[in-house]
């Protein structure tokens, strides 16, 4: 049973660089500049799965009411932000720096965690992220394709990245369970 775990992480990891391949390719290669139509695209393909799943039984849905819908739209806008702000950032940057930057999104779930919830951190993450920031930092220095405003689209990207995970971990509803 121990293979079912490794083909299905090899499956996502597959599927997870496919999608942004073809997201770089539909958004620079052929100038596909409404992010926002392709963001409405992904979502309608999000929502069939869902349902999809919930017709064969794989995932159980309920109705959700207004007050959990209401708690849960600053997550949502974080979330818009994060998939239009990416958009933006790898329509303009290399996968690869994208990628870099992407995970660089940590450090500002770590500031945020630092900051807003008082939270005490391991020296250890805290050695990594600031090694993460570094590199981040470094990357537009080093790029002969710099581009200033993928750049600043893909910081607008960290911070709803960053501000979307807290928001997920720190936000506990019941009524979206």
């Amino acid at each position: 049973m121990q293979w079912k775990r490794y083909i299905t992480g090899f499956a996502f990891s597959f599927v997870f660089v496919v999608s942004y391949f073809t997201n770089k390719f539909v958004l620079s290669v052929l100038k596909f500049t409404y992010p926002t139509l392709f963001q409405g695209w992904q979502t309608f393909i999000a929502a069939v799965l869902l349902l999809l799943s919930g017709k064969l039984g794989l995932v159980e849905m309920s109705r959700i009411t207004g007050s959990a819908a209401l708690s849960w739209f600053p997550g949502s806008l974080l979330f818009v932000g994060n998939i239009y702000a990416g958009s933006r950032a790898l329509s303009r940057i290399d996968i690869p720096v994208f990628f870099t930057l992407q995970n660089t999104s940590h450090v500002v779930s770590y500031v945020i965690v630092k900051v807003v919830h008082r939270q005490k951190m391991q020296w250890l993450k805290f050695i990594s992220i600031c090694l993460m920031l570094l590199s981040a930092i470094n990357l537009p220095l080093y790029d002969p394709q710099v581009d200033v405003n993928g750049y600043l689209w893909a910081v607008g990207h960290l911070f709803c990245v960053g501000a979307y995970r807290v928001f997920q971990i720190h936000y506990k509803s019941s009524n979206l369970r």
